[in-house]
């Protein structure tokens, strides 16, 4: 019975829906979003949204692309911005969403960086051999040499 437990937790994982997931044509996606299909279809042709497609062509939406589309609706009716201006918008956003998951990474990358160098630095250190180093106690004279050449006569 474990056995057969595990299988079906490795299929239900297959299935498993999230935002991006394309699972609404375009009949639902509209009436989710609150648009006509043909607007949907215009915002595809423009880019504005760009919806998954099955082997057949058809439209397969995503949660993400339900909200998109409710941005750009909200865009578009109530700030008075055109088209070219949303998609604009939606690019910098993009553009804004994938610097900064490239500073995470990279800031990830100087953390490990940092580690591995102090890791070496500690290596190093304690690879140092004192017991070759003499050990010389060094004791303050007092003696004073003074040197005058001759004068040839």
């Amino acid at each position: 019975m474990d056995g057969r437990r595990r299988q079906y937790s490795a299929v239900s994982r297959a299935y498993e829906l999230t935002d991006e997931s394309p699972v609404y044509v375009i009949s639902v996606a509209a009436q989710l979003s609150g648009l006509h299909p043909q607007t949907l279809r215009q915002y595809d042709r423009l880019g504005l949204v760009s919806p998954d497609r099955t082997p057949g062509r058809g439209r397969r939406y995503s949660a993400r692309d339900i909200e998109l589309l409710r941005t750009v609706q909200q865009l578009s009716q109530d700030e008075g911005i055109n088209l070219a201006g949303i998609k604009r918008i939606i690019e910098l956003e993009n553009q804004v969403a994938a610097l900064q998951q490239r500073v995470v990474e990279l800031s990830a990358a100087v953390d490990g960086a940092a580690a591995a160098m102090q890791q070496r630095e500690a290596q190093v250190h304690a690879s140092y051999r004192r017991d070759l180093v003499p050990y010389q106690d060094v004791q303050q004279a007092s003696a004073l040499v003074v040197w005058r050449p001759k004068r040839p006569e």
